[in-house]
């Protein structure tokens, strides 16, 4: 055993490879298991502790396969944490060096994280805890792997609810701040930034995977940043709040829907939003759908350009998640202006799908509750029933008019200022 130990000591000041490969393949298998892990541990803090081995070996296969043998076989402690100190390196490589973000989330994954016994050299804080599974989300995304993303940032959820960690709202510090204070400054700022990374991460996954309804509330969520802290730049918030618009017009029909677009278009920035090519047709959607207005054909196009490709899935009755949740809307809207419309029309409105398409929708929204009517299939017509259209047409106009006198309220407000 000690002439192993020493045999893997000299490899690794010389960068032997192909020694260290025959160590942990062929001769260590004559070792008992605890042996095992003794020489495992060994390897793994002397290439941490020497200044010339990483990265360099890093580029080897051969002692890539090594340390996937050693982390498989360790005792209970590593002196000094040294397994999570190779983990974090080999992270940092695989990210910097090869942008191999899912290797290096599986990497960083196998980190040991004690929560409770302070004392241990695997302790961790619940920042710290946080920031490790923040970052396996982060790396499982860039190469869209949701699923790995969503169980890494449901991990990262936990740590956060069940810490009390959350926003401090932004204000400025006086200058006779002592160092202290300004050392809790500086923790807030980081808790904040952690926060903001989990909360980006965790509307990027609501997004993938569809649920567009609670993405746009995340993604408007991120856009107040600003209420926090200083560290993100106006534009950023801008992409968030286009984010959010997207994915609120993506939404199925619904009440919910309707109050996430309300929330948005009273935003003063709804306007900024022109000025950027991405989402310069946003705005105008989300007024007519906040509105109750039919979206024509044209804008429609535009707003399509901008979608991601899961954005623009397919669905199983034919329609893109777009075309759908534009129908709905539409036929909500139509059915504030006629008592019946042919479906054939109905699909020129939209201006993108076929009277039969519109007849589904219209069956399906019938069915569960979401567009109060009846179908007559022989005509090919839909009749929309007028039981408590006129109460919402005054929520309606309620809701119109609060608004109005809100944005008044701000422009009154701006003129006494100046």
């Amino acid at each position: 055993m000690e002439a192993l130990t020493q045999t893997v000591s000299a490899a690794i000041q010389s960068s032997d490879y192909t020694q260290l490969s025959l160590v942990f393949t062929s001769q260590w298998q004559s070792l008992g298991q605890g042996e095992q892990r003794t020489l495992a541990a060994h390897f793994i803090k002397s290439a941490v502790a020497s200044p010339t081995f990483f990265p360099a070996a890093f580029q080897s296969q051969t002692i890539l396969s090594v340390i996937t043998a050693t982390l498989a076989h360790l005792p209970p402690i590593v002196e000094g944490a040294a397994d999570t100190q190779l983990r974090q390196l080999l992270f940092d490589y695989k990210v910097n060096e090869e942008d191999d973000y899912s290797t290096a989330a599986r990497i960083l994954s196998g980190v040991r994280m004690e929560a409770s016994d302070e004392n241990s050299v695997y302790y961790m804080t619940p920042l710290e805890r946080c920031d490790v599974f923040v970052k396996v989300a982060e790396c499982y995304l860039e190469e869209d792997l949701t699923v790995e993303a969503e169980g890494a940032v449901t991990k990262a959820g936990t740590i956060i609810e069940n810490s009390g960690i959350t926003f401090v709202k932004n204000e400025e510090n006086d200058n006779d701040n002592d160092g202290e204070d300004n050392k809790k400054n500086k923790t807030d700022e980081q808790t904040m930034t952690l926060l903001l990374r989990y909360k980006s991460t965790y509307a990027r996954i609501l997004d993938a995977n569809r649920k567009f309804l609670q993405a746009a509330t995340k993604y408007h969520d991120l856009s107040t940043a600003y209420l926090y802290t200083d560290a993100i730049e106006e534009d950023d918030l801008l992409v968030m709040l286009g984010k959010a618009i997207t994915c609120a017009i993506l939404s199925p029909n619904s009440a919910q829907r309707q109050r996430v677009l309300g929330l948005v278009y009273k935003d003063e920035r709804l306007q900024q939003l022109d000025s950027i090519p991405e989402f310069q047709s946003h705005s105008s959607i989300l007024t007519k759908m906040y509105l109750n207005r039919i979206v024509q054909k044209t804008e429609l196009e535009q707003f399509e350009s901008s979608l991601a490709d899961h954005q623009k899935a397919i669905m199983a009755d034919g329609l893109t998640i777009v075309e759908r949740g534009v129908l709905e809307h539409n036929m909500v809207a139509v059915s504030h202006l006629y008592t019946s419309i042919y479906f054939s029309q109905l699909g020129e409105l939209l201006g993108v799908i076929d009277g039969e398409k519109a007849e589904k929708v219209a069956a399906k929204m019938i069915t569960d509750g979401s567009l109060s009517g009846s179908i007559d299939e022989m005509e090919g017509l839909l009749y929309f029933h007028p039981s408590d259209k006129d109460e919402s047409s005054l929520l309606r106009w309620d809701e119109t008019i609060t608004a109005f006198c809100g944005q008044l309220n701000k422009v009154t407000d701006a003129v006494r200022a100046s």
